[in-house]
C-alpha cells in the first residue's frame, strides 16, 4: 500500500537582491572571524563591544546568534574568513536558526507572520561567494519527512541587501538557485520510500519534473522492450520483483556539431540483495540506492535552466532488487545489451549489471564524446573515502581534470582512484581477473571493490573518454552539516551540471 509522501518537488526560500532593507522585514548581518565586529553600515552602535563579550561572538563559518534586545538586527551569523565554501555553511546555518525560531513562535501560540529575512551584504562581496551563500540559504532548511503533522513555518524569501545596483550578482544568484533546485530535487527522489517509489514511479517523475523543462525530451521504456532489446542487465536484477523494470532516456538537444556528453545513473529503486541477501542492519537505507539516477535527472533538469551550449543526454535503467522465485542467481550467465556476457557471482552486485547495459546503449546508439556514469556502487568506497568524498575513476587524465574542476565549482569533493591501467606492477595480473571461463567476464572479479567495479564497467565503454562517479559514501549523510542534511544529500547533481556546463569551453 502507497502511503502519502511529501509533494515533489520540495519548496525552497526564494533568494532576490534588493538594494536595501524595506521596513519591518527582520535583518540578519554578517560578522567574520579575526575581526568578528558584525559588518553593519550605519548601525554600529546597535552591536556594542559588550553585546559581542556577552555572547562570545568570533565570526566562525557557521555561527549564528540572536541580535540584542531592542535592536534592528535579528541575527548575527558569522562567515568566517569569507572563503566561498564558509558563505555556504554561513547560509544553510542561518536558515535553519530562522527555522528554528519560527517553530518555536508556533510551538508557543505565537502567531507567526514574517516570512521573510533580509541579510545585509558586506561591501565588495563577490560573484563567487554569493552564489555559495545562495546555495546555503536555500538548502540549509531543506526537510523531507512522512508526517501527519502540520507542515512548520519556513521562510518563503531572503532578501539579500546589497545597498547598491544588483549588477553580476543577479547572474550568481539565479545560477545558485538553479544548482540549489537540482540537488533539493535529488534528495527528495532519493529520500521517498521504496513503498511508493518503484522503477514506475521514478520514470514518471522523470517525466514530470526534468521532462517538463523547456527542451527536454523524456522516453520511457518497459520491460516489454527491454526484453526486444536485450538488456539482460536491467531484467535480470529486476526480475526478482513484481514491480518491473524501467528504462529513462532524457535528451536535451544543442546545436549541430555541439559535443554530446552522455550521463549514466544508477536507478536501483530498493535493493535487498537479491539471493545474495544484505544484513538487515541499514537495508532500510537502500531505498536511496538510485541516488545516481536521481542525480541524473536532477542534473538534466537544472542544465535545461542554464542552457549550455553542449547536447546532452540522460540514461537512467531503473529497477528493483528483490527476492523471489524469478530472481536471478549465482553462478547464471547474464547477457548484456550489444551481447556481452557476464558471470554472475554475487546478486548484491546489481548496480554494475543495469548500468553495464546503459553503458553500452550509450556507446552503441548514442556516439557520445564524454561518458560519465554516476552510481552508489561499493561499500568498499565508503571504507576509502569516507561519507562526504566520492571516488572518480577517470579513463584520461583530461577527463579526471574536467571532474576535479566540476567538483570545485560544485562545492562536492571527489579523489582520483586508480584503475589497473595506472597501476603499473599489477595490470595485467589484476586485468585478468576480469576475465570468466564461463562468460566475457566476471561479475566480481578479485582485488580492491571499488577499483574492480571500475574495471568492470570500463568493459563496456569501448574506449570512449569515461567518467565513473562512485557515491555509495557522500549519497548519505548520518547528519547534518555545511549545506547537508541529515538522508540523502543530492551529492554529485551539481558536479554534473559544472561538467557538462564546463564541457562548451
Amino acid at each position: 500500500m502507497h502511503t502519502s509522501v511529501p509533494a515533489l518537488p520540495t519548496a525552497l526560500p526564494d533568494v532576490e537582491l534588493r538594494a536595501t532593507v524595506r521596513r519591518g522585514v527582520p535583518l540578519a548581518v554578517v560578522a567574520h572571524s579575526g575581526d568578528p565586529t558584525p559588518v553593519v553600515p550605519g548601525r554600529e552602535t546597535e552591536l556594542s563591544g559588550e553585546w559581542m563579550e556577552s555572547v562570545a561572538l568570533t565570526g566562525r563559518a557557521g555561527e549564528v546568534q540572536p541580535g540584542p534586545g531592542g535592536s534592528s538586527v535579528r541575527w548575527v551569523v558569522g562567515a568566517g574568513e569569507g572563503d566561498p565554501g564558509h558563505w555556504r555553511t554561513a547560509g544553510a546555518a542561518l536558515t535553519r536558526a530562522v527555522h528554528a525560531a519560527l517553530a518555536r513562535d508556533a510551538d508557543a501560540g505565537r502567531e507567526v507572520v514574517a516570512r521573510t529575512l533580509a541579510l545585509e551584504l558586506p561591501a565588495g562581496l563577490g560573484a563567487d561567494e554569493v552564489g555559495e551563500l545562495v546555495l546555503g540559504l536555500r538548502l540549509g532548511g531543506y526537510g523531507y519527512v512522512v508526517t501527519g503533522e502540520p507542515a512548520p513555518p519556513r521562510l518563503r524569501t531572503i532578501q539579500l541587501v546589497t545597498g547598491a545596483e544588483e549588477g553580476v550578482l543577479a547572474a550568481a544568484v539565479r545560477r545558485a538557485s538553479v544548482l540549489a533546485k537540482a540537488t533539493a530535487l535529488a534528495r527528495d527522489l532519493a529520500n521517498t520510500p521504496s513503498n511508493v517509489k518503484d522503477p514506475a514511479w521514478l520514470a514518471r517523475m522523470a517525466e514530470r519534473t526534468a521532462g517538463r523543462a523547456p527542451g527536454v525530451r523524456v522516453t520511457v521504456r518497459d520491460h516489454r522492450w527491454l526484453a526486444q532489446q536485450g538488456f539482460g542487465g536491467v531484467l535480470a536484477v529486476g526480475g526478482g520483483s513484481s514491480r518491473p523494470p524501467r528504462f529513462v532516456e532524457l535528451a536535451l538537444a544543442g546545436r549541430d556539431g555541439a559535443p554530446h556528453v552522455v550521463l549514466v545513473g544508477k536507478g536501483i529503486t530498493f535493493d535487498t540483495g537479491g539471493i545474495s541477501i544484505k544484513p538487515a542492519d541499514g537495508m532500510h537505507l537502500m531505498r536511496t540506492d538510485m541516488s545516481g539516477g536521481a542525480a541524473v535527472i536532477a542534473a538534466m533538469e537544472a542544465l535545461a535552466a542554464l542552457a549550455p551550449d553542449v547536447r546532452v543526454t540522460g540514461l537512467v535503467p531503473c529497477a528493483e532488487n528483490h527476492v523471489s522465485g524469478s530472481a536471478y542467481r549465482p553462478g547464471d550467465v547474464v547477457r548484456h545489451f550489444g551481447g556481452r556476457t557476464t558471470e554472475v557471482t554475487n546478486t548484491d552486485a546489481e548496480g554494475r549489471m543495469v548500468m553495464a547495459d546503459a553503458l553500452a546503449y550509450a556507446v552503441t546508439r548514442l556516439s557520445p564524446d564524454l561518458l560519465v556514469d554516476v552510481a552508489t556502487l561499493t561499500g568498499a568506497m565508503k571504507v576509502s573515502l569516507g561519507l562526504r568524498t566520492g571516488g572518480a575513476f577517470a579513463s584520461r587524465d583530461a577527463v579526471w581534470d574536467r571532474v576535479s574542476a566540476a567538483g570545485s565549482r560544485a562545492g562536492e569533493r571527489w579523489w582520483r582512484m586508480p584503475l589497473a591501467s595506472d597501476l603499473d606492477t599489477v595490470d595485467d595480473q589484476f586485468a585478468d581477473t576480469l576475465r570468466s571461463d564461463l562468460a566475457d567476464v566476471s561479475q566480481c572479479p578479485d582485488g580492491p571493490g571499488g577499483i574492480a567495479a571500475a574495471m568492470f564497467l570500463r568493459e563496456f565503454t569501448d574506449g570512449l573518454p569515461w567518467a565513473h562517479l562512485d557515491i555509495a559514501g557522500p549519497a548519505r549523510a548520518e547528519s547534518t552539516y555545511d549545506e547537508v542534511t541529515a538522508g540523502a544529500t543530492g551529492f554529485a547533481a551539481r558536479t554534473l551540471v559544472e561538467l557538462v556546463a564546463g564541457y562548451e569551453r
